[in-house]
């Protein structure tokens, strides 16, 4: 099975920017980081769920539990930016 990460669509930049503009908005309507999170969250898993098997979907999971674990929200806390919470 091909990395996830490997698969990024040549779209991924302008998706990240859209994602990036409506926590900005969420933040400035003073919605609580967690359900920001959480309904993000929620959302991607239900848009995986609908577009991929169980099996691709659980390699996403592993890949961003693998980020998390490799340190890299600790560097994406110390660039800062819009999602930051």
């Amino acid at each position: 099975m091909q990395d996830p990460a490997d698969m990024a669509p040549e779209d991924l930049s302008h998706a990240g920017s859209v994602v990036d503009k409506a926590i900005e908005y969420m933040m400035e309507q003073k919605i609580a980081p967690i359900s920001i999170a959480s309904a993000l969250l929620g959302g991607a898993l239900g848009l995986l769920a609908r577009t991929m098997d169980d099996r691709s979907v659980a390699a996403v999971l592993r890949n961003a539990l693998a980020s998390v674990e490799s340190g890299e929200l600790n560097e994406a806390r110390e660039q800062g930016g819009p999602n930051r919470a």
